[in-house]
């Protein structure tokens, strides 16, 4: 064992006793967020708007700093943007993470000195944790790879702008540049396809140990390396095992991901956003992610049935219920206040609280008035998988609700690596799941409202296609798994 490998030991232990202390006092933890972050902002032009001085409860805040989306809080953010100090957060934030919007265009997000760091200290505690709870640390010895989006940041007012994955790639350890891949020209190269080219030949002949990213985009990573190699990517990376990713839900690729790997490989579980870095998986064995309470960031939930109503209730994190869809709302230390982020979580546990990520509060199909999540396409899909051969790449859900002929009804684009000899019992299994999933759908299936899941097979690399028709190949940007129209399916070529 290298001396590497046993600091990272002794490291990992430290952290996971740290984490212990506040995760033990969830309650207690989110009030010392809260009043630092009220008594920080008082004299901000956000804080002096909401009457922030006059703040001592969450009663208070709720009553007076309504739930926003990015839309609601841009005059806010554009004064920020031409250079204004002090107006959601203290000073001027240091960056701006320029993400992808859907009604306002392109989102600036802001990064502080307060915040940054957390961003940084999560993604390495996640590491820790694995290296606590299974005592396997030689990978630190190893190469890691992380796909990211270029590094190259552009300034204005005095503040830079760039890919929240570039802007953290300024921030890598020091005892982890010589570990870490592809080299710096690499990840400045804009094209995704190049990109991943150049990023096959720096770490074909390399001992690659941990390798981290989006699992769709890893997954062309993987298919390159197999491509060039001839052979499945365990075998070309002999040590690699250890996987880490987020953004997307990992299991519709986990049977495709193995078979590219050619065996199993451990993975870990991350929810970042520019917004902010929420959960972890700090576990191997239980279920969620570990919601970090004491990272510059106040939660409310907000059920998802609920969302839509005039005055929906706020929860803290003391009033939260296990397997409730909640809209998940934060207030940080970048200068976001009641910000709605998009996402739905479910808590699969309460002590200490670890969540799932359930879907986009705006992602869901409701033509008919069965709300269809994320999770319950993704459950749906895994459960008429099992026990096949069925190997999935991609795919996303939309309502055909004026069909030709007949009932309308749910329609999945599924891009096969692996098709299924009964194309119709596939069908019938997904729709099967999809009852058990959800009542509402079920209502309206024995209701004759709806006919039973219709699946359209896409083309080899259709959805890679479609995201670059539209400027999304690579990065941080992913396929929607359902919509409740059809802008997207009906630009994915099918067979």
């Amino acid at each position: 064992m290298s001396i590497k490998s046993i600091a990272a030991k002794l490291f990992a232990k430290k952290i996971y006793n740290e984490t212990q202390a506040w995760s033990m006092h969830p309650v207690a933890s989110q009030e010392t967020v809260f009043k630092a972050l009220i008594k920080q902002a008082k004299e901000t032009e956000f804080g002096k708007d909401h009457h922030f001085d006059t703040i001592k409860t969450f009663a208070d805040f709720a009553n007076q700093v309504p739930i926003r989306d990015y839309e609601d809080l841009k005059p806010y953010v554009e004064k920020v943007v031409k250079g204004e100090e002090n107006i959601l957060w203290k000073g001027k934030p240091l960056y701006f993470a320029k993400t992808s919007g859907t009604t306002s265009g392109a989102k600036y997000i802001p990064l502080t000195k307060e915040s940054m760091p957390y961003h940084i200290q999560a993604a390495r505690n996640a590491i820790l944790h694995y290296i606590h709870e299974t005592g396997k640390a030689d990978f630190v010895d190893g190469k890691m790879i992380f796909l990211q989006g270029s590094p190259i940041l552009e300034e204005k007012q005095g503040i830079q702008f760039g890919r929240l994955s570039g802007i953290v790639a300024h921030f890598v350890p020091k005892y982890l540049q010589k570990n870490r891949m592809p080299s710096y020209e690499t990840n400045c190269i804009e094209d995704w396809e190049k990109k991943v080219d150049a990023i096959v030949a720096e770490t074909y002949n390399e001992d690659m140990t941990v390798i981290s990213g989006i699992p769709s985009w890893v997954q062309m990573y993987f298919e390159r390396l197999q491509q060039k190699g001839g052979k499945p990517v365990g075998d070309i990376f002999k040590n690699f095992n250890l996987f880490i990713y987020g953004g997307v839900n990992y299991e519709p690729y986990r049977a495709k991901f193995e078979n590219l790997i050619g065996r199993k490989v451990d993975s870990i579980e991350l929810f970042p956003a520019s917004e902010g870095f929420f959960a972890y998986q700090d576990s191997q064995k239980d279920k969620g992610m570990l919601l970090l309470l004491n990272a510059g960031i106040f939660y409310e939930f907000v059920k998802s049935d609920e969302f839509f109503s005039d005055k929906p209730r706020r929860y803290t994190i003391g009033e939260v219920e296990l397997a409730v869809n909640y809209v998940m709302i934060i207030s940080t230390n970048a200068g976001l206040w009641g910000y709605n982020l998009g996402d739905t979580v479910q808590f699969t546990s309460l002590k200490p609280y670890r969540v799932i990520v359930s879907g986009r509060i705006k992602h869901y199909i409701s033509a008919f008035g069965e709300h269809v999540i994320g999770k319950e396409v993704e459950c749906a899909l895994q459960e008429a998988i099992i026990g096949s051969t069925v190997r999935v790449n991609e795919f996303t859900v939309a309502p055909q609700i004026t069909p030709a002929t007949g009932l309308p009804y749910h329609e999945w684009f599924i891009e096969f690596e692996e098709e299924p000899q009964d194309e119709v019992a596939f069908a019938e299994a997904i729709d099967h799941a999809m009852r058990k999933q959800n009542m509402y759908y079920d209502d309206l299936i024995v209701g004759n409202i709806l006919h039973k899941v219709v699946v359209t097979k896409v083309v080899k690399n259709g959805f890679q296609d479609y995201m670059k028709s539209i400027g999304k190949l690579g990065g941080q940007n992913k396929i929607p798994r359902l919509s409740n129209d059809r802008n997207i399916v009906d630009l994915l070529k099918t067979k």
